[in-house]
């Protein structure tokens, strides 16, 4: 039984879960009372009135205290993965490089049946200067409105979100730091950085997993809402890479919570992008590195069946 419910409640929002208890519980309360308590009702307008206010308020205050929970869990993911961050930067004494997605070390060589590397490196980000320039004088600042954020087109972020080979692949480089204005697809791609990071960690490649199915089929119904075996095509990895990630995700709170944060980012530019892209570009985005790490989540979640 207790397997049971682990494989119910894995992968979802452990937070909106107690939320549906909760609410369960106390309508399950008011029925019992409405059945078992004293007949008769409310003499006045205003008894009825705050009858209905407190059968309401509780369930507007539990779910309040879900979103509320919802938010402390991605400062702490965020909090979480930042740390982990600075603690591989102190650790690689190379502050001067690019950033690696998912690389192996250069002295484990493996076989490929692709003609691009296994590298996944995103632009460095440029140093802080070692001064701090002047603060601007009120003069000096532009009287213009502030620009509108930019959106970026779902092309730019299809090729974002593959990230680049290496410092020298200029035009995903280029995508990458157009899809970054972006303030929504900016989640997603960081969302995705982190991830892929993480899953080389556990020695699980986005290279090596396999692309997606030969029709986007599958993924419009799972865009849909459908889920279970009939979307068992849609798996990326073999047993083995599938069960250290599902170990993984029991054993470390830090690689589960970045884990459902990238899982529901990229669920939301699923659906958003849906409309507009055609069949190919679901299938473009799904075959993304981040598309397969999104579809290995999902096959340990339970969501292909």
């Amino acid at each position: 039984m207790s397997e049971r419910l682990r494989r119910m409640t894995e992968g979802r929002d452990p937070a909106a879960l107690v939320g549906l208890a909760a609410s369960a519980a106390w309508v399950a309360l008011v029925l019992l009372f409405w059945l078992l308590g004293p007949e008769g009702s409310p003499a006045s307008g205003l008894g009825r009135l705050l009858a209905l206010a407190g059968v309401i308020l509780p369930l507007a205050l539990i779910w309040i205290a879900v979103g509320l929970a919802r938010a402390i869990e991605e400062l702490r993911t965020e909090a979480a993965l930042l740390r982990a961050r600075m603690d591989m930067l102190r650790g690689s004494g190379r502050e001067d490089e690019p950033e690696t997605l998912g690389a192996r070390p250069a002295a484990e060589p493996r076989p490929r049946a692709e003609p691009r590397p296994a590298a996944q490196a995103r632009p460095a980000a440029a140093r802080a200067p070692a001064t701090r320039p002047a603060a601007p004088r009120p003069s000096d600042l532009p009287l213009e409105p502030p620009p509108p954020p930019v959106q970026a087109e779902p092309a730019t972020l299809i090729i974002a979100l593959n990230f680049p080979d290496g410092p020298d692949d200029h035009e995903v480089i280029s995508a990458l730091r157009t899809a970054l204005a972006d303030p929504e697809a900016a989640k997603v791609i960081r969302a995705a950085q982190d991830i892929v990071t993480l899953l080389a960690q556990q020695g699980v490649y986005t290279d090596d997993l396999r692309a997606s199915v030969a029709s986007a089929t599958p993924w419009r119904r799972f865009i849909a809402g459908q889920r279970g075996p009939a979307l068992a095509d849609l798996a990326t990895a073999d047993p083995d890479s599938a069960e250290a990630i599902a170990r993984a995700m029991r054993a470390d709170e830090v690689f589960r919570d970045a884990a459902q944060h990238f899982m529901r980012q990229f669920d939301r530019t699923l659906a958003r992008s849906a409309e507009e892209l055609g069949d190919e570009g679901i299938l473009a985005l799904a075959s993304t590195r981040s598309g397969r790490a999104f579809a290995l989540l999902a096959q340990v979640m339970g969501m292909f069946g």
